[in-house]
């Protein structure tokens, strides 16, 4: 379906009356000294539709349309009011997940399920591929549809990651992979290319930009062609599907790779400068608590791995997976919830600061579950039971500031790492309460390690995986709350604390692999665009 033709189908009429009466429903909100939910249920019932009540989402969408006509001047605290879920751009950046279309994979895992209406390892009623198939797994329409959703209940879109899902993008076919992320940023840019050069350019300076690409493959899939390939989609993280650390469970599982494979996959994405995410399984056949939190642990203590993030996906015995079989003769069986929780415990206080922990546990609808844990909060559990016992995570997601004011200190954090391919330096500004207002990622490579990229522009350079500074998503045009995170130039402040670093280093180069979206940004930083990445030469020289 063309750009202009979904737009059409999918505007929300309002007629005079219910204009008037949304106005009446805004103000009577504004005027109150507090919101509880339940106030919002009694207003929504006092202030009516011709039939039922408004939905949150018209609510908030009249709202903006007033500001924009001038009836109603812009407070964001009204609007935070009106929003249905604030988190899901509390940490700067609003995400929108897309899935590809349902295709063969080159695993044999026993433990993932199959779903011939979905991608390999997903089930027709997650979330996330309900949504797919409603919108017959086209690439816009998911896209425009989820975009339109946010804003609709209040978030702002113009600095949007795609979360591209689905099995092994890596083995989907190059011209489906060229033609899905060129769908997702026509979506983005409100208009049609022709081409994905075409829709990467205009993006650059598009309302809604990508700030970040997302994708996930297998460790065997990934090479030096593949890292260049990547790169000219506009890719900025890969999620590699690690499972285990242990190749005699990875076999038992068949798996289909080695341990190795992963080291190299994730040393050579690092190498490029990409962001890496690898997923862990406990519970797999094979493992126990004890072991499982052993094989956690060299997560952090393998220079070959060290990823940048993680999500921890407790193995499920869901009734579409082979490993049902192995339950039926009593060759598996699966965690207790206590077990689980316990182990759980075990990794978030092992987990390094550098590192964000996603998530802790899959979305699986409890109905596909044979056996086994079903607690869905499992993060809220784990997190009471630390609380209680005095400990608590470090990782980036439990210290990142979101909505607090930020009282940043004055010295930028140093956290150093050594890598199979070179050193990272981990750049933070904290708060006074130790919360996490901004970080960077430098990577400082080996010249073998840049050398096996096959890409010139890596060569003797040091490179900026990552810049993230927390805080709600605050749009272009828009001042944000005094103190605000992103509106104190702390990206600025870390990019020159990473040149600094770099030239220190012995490296007269610095890269940036950066997104499609924020390449204007890095611009106005003094850096260029190279074939791949930004550039920028003589780092740390004042001539």
């Amino acid at each position: 379906m063309r750009t202009a033709e979904w737009h059409t189908k999918h505007q929300w009429q309002v007629t005079a009356d219910e204009e008037a009466q949304l106005l009446r429903l805004i103000e009577a909100v504004a005027a109150l000294d507090s919101v509880r939910p339940k106030d919002m249920a009694q207003l929504l019932r006092r202030y009516p539709r011709a039939r039922g009540q408004f939905s949150k989402d018209q609510l908030v969408l009249a709202y903006r349309q007033f500001c924009d006509q001038g009836r109603r001047s812009f407070d964001p605290e009204l609007l935070r009011r009106l929003q249905m879920k604030p988190t899901r751009t509390i940490s700067g950046v609003a995400t929108v997940t897309v899935l590809t279309k349902p295709f063969p994979c080159p695993g044999e895992c026993i433990f993932c399920p199959t779903d011939v209406r979905m991608p390999k390892s997903y089930l027709a009623d997650e979330p996330g591929a309900i949504r797919a198939e409603y919108h017959r797994f086209d690439p816009y329409d998911t896209t425009a549809s989820r975009i339109r959703a946010l804003e609709n209940i209040g978030h702002s879109t113009d600095k949007i990651e795609l979360l591209i899902l689905g099995g092994t993008w890596s083995y989907y076919p190059v011209d489906y992979q060229t033609w899905f992320i060129q769908r997702c940023l026509d979506a983005l840019n409100g208009i049609d290319s022709s081409s994905l050069a075409e829709a990467q350019s205009m993006n650059e300076t598009a309302e809604r930009r990508n700030v970040g690409l997302v994708i996930e493959t297998r460790p065997d899939y990934v090479d030096a062609a593949e890292v260049r390939r990547l790169r000219s989609y506009g890719v900025t993280k890969v999620q590699l599907g690690a499972q285990s650390l242990d190749d005699r469970i990875l076999d038992l599982n068949k798996r289909g790779h080695t341990v190795e494979q992963t080291r190299q996959a994730v040393t050579l994405l690092r190498a490029a400068g990409f962001k890496v995410q690898l997923h862990w399984m406990p519970n797999l056949p094979g493992a126990t608590p004890e072991s499982d939190l052993i094989d956690f642990k060299k997560l952090w203590s393998d220079p070959g791995l060290r990823p940048d993030e993680l999500k921890i996906y407790p193995n499920a015995l869901v009734r579409e997976a082979e490993l049902v079989q192995w339950f039926d003769r009593g060759e598996f069986e699966p965690y207790t919830d206590e077990a689980l929780i316990d182990l759980i415990a075990g990794c978030k206080v092992n987990t390094p600061r550098y590192v964000r922990l996603n998530r802790i546990i899959r979305d699986i609808p409890k109905e596909h579950i044979v056996a086994g844990s079903t607690v869905s909060n499992l993060r809220e559990v784990v997190k009471r039971k630390l609380t209680a016992e005095g400990r608590a995570c470090q990782c980036i997601r439990c210290r990142e500031v979101r909505d607090e004011t930020a009282q940043v200190s004055g010295q930028v954090g140093l956290l150093e790492y050594a890598t199979r391919g070179g050193r990272e330096v981990f750049l933070s500004i904290d708060t006074n309460t130790d919360k996490l207002a901004g970080f960077l990622r430098l990577s400082l490579p080996t010249q073998d390690a840049a050398v096996s990229t096959g890409i010139d522009e890596l060569r003797g350079a040091a490179i900026i995986r990552e810049v993230h500074v927390y805080g709600p998503v605050v749009e272009i045009g828009r001042e944000g709350r005094s103190g605000h995170a992103q509106h104190l130039g702390l990206g600025t402040r870390l990019i020159a604390e990473a040149e600094q670093r770099a030239c220190e280093a012995g490296y007269d180069r610095l890269v940036v692999i950066s997104a499609i979206g924020t390449r204007e940004y890095y611009r106005k930083h003094g850096f260029v665009g190279g074939e791949l990445y930004m550039l920028k030469e003589s780092v740390g020289r004042s001539d």
